[in-house]
């Protein structure tokens, strides 16, 4: 038995243990906690053997303790005494089944911190561990007290992914790299980079220099850094913005990757998404163009790569290979989404190869396609992973499957035998919402806060055992149409990458959300103390309502995303602080009002106010009949239209009654004949998720709900263009007159406008509220 190891042995059997809270995320497999502590100060030495496998591991280590503490320590090789204390040791197992390839133990004890594993990536992982036994307090100070502690570690999954998206905005090398440390810090290991699409082409390819000369460049209608602005090149122009990575620059970021043990797989987009290479060379679409590259968030977009084309093929098996040359992973990601299929219906070469190759239709000349270019890439030893779009048609051979358009894409791809990576836009995409909008930044829509992240479980209960296998883990995505800075990108990574990584890490029966909550508010610190941007909505305060339609009230009850964050609110129309009414017990509230809260802790207010109104008139509480049935977004039924409460502006709210298509025919009964002088009823408008106003408004009273009088009627233009959501009032005052029915008609758009990335599909209709004075 060597002597190190029996000093390890000697040490825990004698080692009394104790309960100790430390906050590490990932979570890790196993920790027991011993006594005392041990002080890292100057003296104390990183020892590796070893040492030139292990040169990034203590380089990184050293690194981050200077970061953190200020104290710059020295690195030792050669042999390490049993006796030898205040030193960091390093040593790599030659075979230890439990630990696995990217496993560690790391122990502390009072007089030493030995780390091992199986791997120097085993190593790196243990370092990450080790950094977050710091405390978090500022300041610099001669020692620091780490806990003594054994940690047994090991990921679930192998492939503990992050995505990122710099074609819509792009983002300097600086940011990139900042990006990969926090996957490093987070322990996860694939970084996804989103290379090209139609808004943008970001990596240099020698053969074919007009891909970044001319297809990085866009004159964008939207804010955008004046960092990425380049001055025009003729008299004239308009400036334009973009920016691309040479190929030294991707040498450098891939080589600062692996030195952080994450594998960058690139993105080449094909056949659609692709704008941005047809304004370079439009010779390889269906129409020959001319072409000019899009704005950051521009749809819709029907261009396409000519598949009847074999001299389409050539120039994408020239771009790969320059591609190849510079990525060494084994995986080369070739999107695969969203390929709009009209040029090709229209094409004449590409229906002659639908022909020629005795194709079905155009899914399967897609699947041609992408088993064409999986064939060259597979001769280079590498492997393509796409999209679950790529699934349509026939998946090719050695394909991996990403399924974000739900879970289906991996389910069918692992019962196929093929492997699949899971990323749903349900829990993984963080370019949607994570707290309420009206208090969040422009999004694109949607809604992930960092408890549904936590709660994801990449591995579908209708997989077998076997089948499960074939998952490799799961990815979270970032997506910048609305994301121009690194500052807004920090802000919605943080803190859901977090949640992500524990997701892919630690084991499915070892996670708990009320233990990684309190772990979460540490690592929030951190990131403060790093001056990274880390969103706090985790704290907004959420509204949940229920409605007595006998006492005519609404009882409204208050939370946090954190389990006993203290809440504290107003009614009067004022912002909360901290001497406000505390929340001890859900409110019955019983006249108009709008309620005001926030989380605090005993430094203040943790995240923004957030508010809800309440409506009370005289159709409150009283019961509606709808003509129509709505679709999908019910808002509690019918009752929702005359329950007191108003939307936001997120259509998902729970507040928003929508119509796909459909007409809202809405008949309220006052269940008595009162005086009626105003109707007014509210509609969301936001085109990114299809929802659109009335096209026009009409109200109507009745007597005896069979004869009904004409008092207003609205006509609403179509927008003509994209534009950000919000809210309208269509309010009617009018001489009193005797009613017991009111009604409402308000005609749905119908379909998408012309301009729209829905054209001629159903259009949404979203209401919220009846009232009636």
């Amino acid at each position: 038995m060597k002597p190190l190891l029996t000093f390890l042995i000697t040490a825990m059997a004698t080692w009394p243990l104790c309960a100790q809270p430390i906050s590490i995320i990932p979570k890790p497999s196993r920790i027991e906690f011993g006594q005392g502590t041990f002080t890292l100060n100057r003296k104390t030495a990183i020892h590796a053997a070893p040492v030139k496998a292990l040169v990034p591991v203590t380089r990184y280590l050293r690194d981050g303790l200077a970061a953190a503490t200020g104290l710059s320590l020295k690195s030792r090789s050669g042999t390490l005494a049993a006796s030898a204390v205040n030193v960091i040791s390093f040593r790599l197992l030659p075979k230890d089944t439990s630990l696995g390839a990217e496993g560690y133990r790391l122990i502390v004890l009072p007089k030493r911190i030995s780390v091992e594993s199986m791997t120097p990536a085993g190593a790196f992982y243990a370092v990450q561990s080790l950094l977050q036994l710091l405390p978090v307090s500022g300041g610099r100070a001669r020692e620091y007290a780490l806990p003594s502690v054994m940690i047994a570690d090991a990921p679930r999954f192998g492939w503990r992914g992050m995505h990122l998206d710099v074609s819509r905005h792009f983002f300097p090398k600086e940011f990139v790299k900042q990006y990969i440390d926090l996957l490093a810090m987070h322990k996860m290991n694939v970084f996804h980079w989103h290379l090209t699409d139609d808004q943008g082409w970001r990596i240099e390819i020698k053969k074919y220099p007009k891909l970044t000369r001319v297809g990085a460049w866009r004159v964008d209608r939207e804010n955008i850094p004046e960092w990425t602005l380049r001055e025009p090149q003729q008299p004239g122009e308009t400036p334009t913005y973009g920016g691309f990575y040479t190929q030294d620059d991707i040498r450098e970021i891939v080589k600062y990757a692996a030195d952080r043990f994450v594998t960058v797989v690139p993105e080449i987009e094909m056949p659609a998404h692709v704008r941005a290479a047809l304004a370079a060379y439009p010779q390889f679409s269906c129409t020959g163009g001319p072409f000019t590259v899009l704005p950051g968030s521009y749809w819709p977009i029907t261009d396409i790569l000519c598949a009847g084309n074999d001299s389409t093929f050539t120039f994408l098996q020239d771009v790969l290979t320059e591609v190849m040359d510079l990525f060494p992973g084994t995986y080369i990601h070739i999107g695969g989404d969203e390929a709009d299929k009209t040029e090709w219906r229209k094409c004449p070469k590409c229906q002659a190869r639908i022909k020629a190759e005795g194709l079905k239709d155009e899914a399967e000349l897609q699947s041609y396609f992408v088993k064409r270019i999986e064939k060259f890439i597979t001769s280079k030893g590498r492997r393509i992973i796409g999209w679950d779009e790529i699934l349509e048609g026939g998946l090719a051979p050695e394909a991996t499957v990403m399924s974000w358009r739900g879970i289906n894409g991996g389910i069918a791809a692992a019962k196929q035998g093929h492997h699949a990576v899971m990323s749903p836009t349900s829990t993984c995409y963080f370019d949607y919402y994570q707290g309420p909008p009206e208090i969040e930044p422009l999004s694109i829509g949607g809604y992930v806060p960092v408890s549904a992240v936590y709660a994801y479980e990449p591995v579908p209960d209708s997989l077998s055992a076997d089948e499960a296998k074939y998952i490799l883990g799961a990815q979270a995505n970032l997506w910048t149409e609305y994301i121009p800075t690194p500052s807004h990108a920090e802000y919605m990574v943080l803190p859901r990458m977090d949640a992500m990584s524990e997701v892919c890490w630690t084991q499915k029966s070892n996670r708990d959300w009320s233990d990684f909550a309190g772990r979460l508010e540490v690592m929030i610190k951190r990131y403060q103390r790093m001056g990274l941007n880390c969103a706090r909505s985790a704290y907004a305060v959420r509204f949940d309502t229920a409605m007595d339609t006998l006492k005519h009230s609404a009882t409204l009850m208050l939370s946090t995303e954190v389990p006993g964050t203290p809440i504290r609110y107003t009614t009067d129309g004022s912002l909360p602080t901290p001497a406000s009414t505390l929340y001890q017990e859900p409110l019955t509230i019983n006249r108009s009002m709008t309620i005001r809260a926030g989380a605090f802790d005993g430094h203040g207010l943790l995240d923004s106010v957030t508010s809800r109104s309440l409506v009370f008139h005289k159709a409150a509480f009283k019961p509606v009949k709808l003509l129509n049935r709505y679709a999908r977004y019910a808002a509690g039924g019918p009752g929702a239209l005359t329950d007191a409460m108003q939307g936001s502006k997120w259509y998902a709210d729970g507040r928003w009654q929508g119509y796909q298509g459909n007409d809202l025919v809405a008949t309220v009964d006052l269940q008595d004949t009162i005086a009626v002088s105003k109707i007014v009823t509210r509609y969301l408008q936001d085109p990114r998720s299809w929802i659109f106003f009335p096209d026009s408004v009409q109200y109507q009273i009745s007597l005896n709900d069979s004869a009904y009088t004409d008092v207003a009627r609205f006509v609403n233009p179509a927008p003509t263009a994209p534009q950000p959501a919000e809210i309208k009032e269509f309010a009617k005052d009018f001489p009193a007159a005797k009613a017991r029915y009111v009604r409402v008609i308000a005609r749905n758009l119908g379909t998408c406008p012309d301009w729209h990335a829905g054209k001629g599909q159903p259009a949404w209709l979203f209401v919220d509220e009846i009232v009636v004075e």
